[in-house]
């Protein structure tokens, strides 16, 4: 088995610490709005590789941390007339929800920074003893970033690069440019835990480096997260966790790729920012996440009109294939042809979670099955129970068919004859080279909802959700 670690920069077989057993650590979400698509991807990419692991045999312990305290939190709290606690709960619940709604399985735990202040606070004053860290004048405690040796390897930076080009806010408390908070003395009011170096709170990086050790111990098997935690966050927890234990800190690390708008940066300054439940209240929440599981989890994403139809479109031939089949009580294929869908989806899995590859597995194993379905019926419920089963990997193939199928239909603002009418009227005016018709045509039915998408064989449509 291969996974790529972005320390080393190459795949690597996975060897775990401890035999049978594999240890992972996630980035977790800081818990001051609703979770977008970015977090959506994160969610989905280690869910998938927590149920591959298992699947293959493995005891997994998944760590997926919370940050329940920090400057966001603070803002919106005050914004908001509400208490620290009211709000964190209320979007750990809303967290919860869109994680089930996206099928993924909540992680074996989910430590809390607050929950873990003492701990915090321990491996602070180690650094302290050991001359990485030193208390400043204004109650913070910083980071001594040229202390620790290996500081920029998972990024492939070295200092002197990273001083020359970065922004660094000034601040006459810290011995150099480069180090790092700890602990942040807190101003008046402000929500603070009582330390040697006064009353405060815990910087965001450290907050992990104690969390994931209290949980997996000093040296574990993976570490997880979003692409833009690289640099500072995960070179920050490696230089203070290995600087207090005195260990090597994790052992692969895995980093899932960005989310794209209509091929731009999500950004909420370019109005294409979206929540994961602003999503789910228009498209099905099988088909986000297959558009998230259908690309390699270290890819890039382009969230759009089109792939959003073509994720449907490919759930669709899935459940075409399973519709009408009855897969309760059958038992997954076994013999050659079993066995050769499964050797080949566990192949494509090993090779460092390659999920597009076990997909075209999957529709081959789809294609099977239909040729069953008219060929020889009888072992049509053994192959749809084998669909079933290693689509189970990918958190896939869980509806109903016939739900799922029928799911867009019912709110159709127009008939399928109706639609099939105005494409009709759309070429035709198209063949006209009247195109402010065609254009028009196009316009209204996306107003509505429909879009259409043009290819060598026609015009096909999907049914998306009304522009607002």
């Amino acid at each position: 088995m291969q996974i790529y670690n972005t320390l080393t920069r190459r795949k690597e077989t996975f060897t775990p610490i401890e035999p049978g057993r594999v240890n992972m650590y996630v980035c977790g979400m800081t818990v001051y709005d609703y979770c977008h698509l970015g977090h959506a991807r994160v969610m989905v990419a280690f869910d998938v590789v927590t149920r591959y692991l298992r699947w293959r045999g493995y005891d997994v312990t998944y760590v997926r941390n919370i940050t329940d305290i920090d400057d966001k939190i603070l803002k919106r709290a005050d914004e908001n007339g509400e208490s620290i606690a009211a709000l964190t709960e209320r979007m750990i619940a809303a967290m919860h929800e869109d994680e089930a709604r996206l099928s993924v399985l909540r992680p074996d735990h989910e430590p809390r920074a607050t929950g873990h202040v003492a701990e915090i606070i321990a491996m602070v004053e180690t650094l302290i003893d050991k001359g990485y860290a030193y208390p400043a004048a204004n109650g913070d405690v910083y980071y001594r970033v040229r202390e620790f040796e290996g500081y920029g390897k998972l990024n492939n930076r070295n200092l002197d690069e990273m001083r020359a080009g970065a922004r660094v806010e000034v601040d006459a408390h810290k011995e150099d440019p480069l180090d790092f908070v700890l602990w942040k003395a807190a101003k008046p009011g402000e929500a603070s835990w009582s330390s040697p170096w006064g009353e405060g709170r815990p910087g965001w990086h450290i907050e992990c480096s104690a969390m994931s050790t209290c949980c997996l111990g000093d040296t574990f098997d993976i570490h997880g997260g979003g692409p833009d935690l690289t640099f500072p966050h995960h070179e920050n927890e490696i230089a203070q966790s290995e600087a207090a234990t005195g260990k090597p800190y994790v052992n692969t690390w895995m980093h899932a790729g960005a989310v794209r708008v209509n091929q731009e940066k999500m950004s909420k300054s370019l109005g294409n920012f979206f929540t994961i439940r602003e999503v789910l209240e228009v498209h099905d929440p099988e088909v986000v996440r297959y558009l998230l599981v259908a690309s390699h989890y270290r890819s890039p994403i382009n969230y759009a009109p089109e792939s959003l139809a073509e994720a449907r479109k490919s759930l669709e031939r899935f459940y075409n294939a399973l519709e009408g089949i009855d897969v309760a009580g059958a038992e997954a294929v076994t013999g050659e042809v079993g066995s050769r869908f499964a050797e080949r989806f566990t192949a494509a899995m090993d090779d460092d979670f390659n999920t597009p590859e076990a997909l075209s597995v999957l529709f081959e194993l789809a294609r099977e099955l239909n040729r069953a379905r008219k060929e020889a019926p009888d072992e049509a419920p053994a192959l749809a129970a084998e669909l079933c089963r290693l689509g189970a990997v990918l958190g896939l193939f869980g509806q109903d068919p016939q739900a799922f199928l029928k799911g867009n239909q019912a709110v159709l603002p127009l008939t399928e004859e109706e639609i099939e009418a105005r494409i009709v009227q759309r070429a035709e005016a198209k063949k006209a080279k009247d195109f402010a018709t065609a254009d028009g045509i196009r316009d209204e039915l996306a107003a509505l909802g429909i879009v259409l998408k043009d290819s060598r064989e026609g015009t096909s449509w999907i049914f998306e959700s009304p522009r607002s």
